[in-house]
């Protein structure tokens, strides 16, 4: 899990490549859990701590998105279709394809 965090980070505006399944996943729960916590403790009306988060967050969530869409031989934009972007990104990982050699 710690791996797959660090590799997004490490990667934090890469949008060439590919991300195995588990990598995005732990990636999106780290995120789901980071946002939790930040907003158990951030009490301001407005939320600033919150609005940071998500600010430091967005950049390696579509990059690891576009990596994962590149996985399973899929253009990075189609992760922002939401039904369709959701069931590749849980889709198996395909073998060799332009975007790079298969795990």
């Amino acid at each position: 899990m710690g791996n797959a965090i660090s590799a997004c980070f490490s990667k934090y505006a890469t949008f060439s490549g590919r991300a195995t399944r588990s990598e995005y996943w732990f990636f999106f729960l780290f995120y789901i859990l980071v946002l939790f916590a930040v907003a158990m403790v951030d009490s301001t009306a407005n939320g600033i701590l919150m609005n940071l988060t998500v600010l430091v967050f967005i950049l390696p969530m579509y990059a690891a998105g576009s990596r994962r869409m590149h996985d399973v031989g899929k253009s990075g934009w189609y992760q922002i279709i939401p039904i369709y972007g959701l069931i590749l990104a849980c889709s198996e990982s395909g073998a060799d394809n332009k975007y790079g050699a298969g795990a």
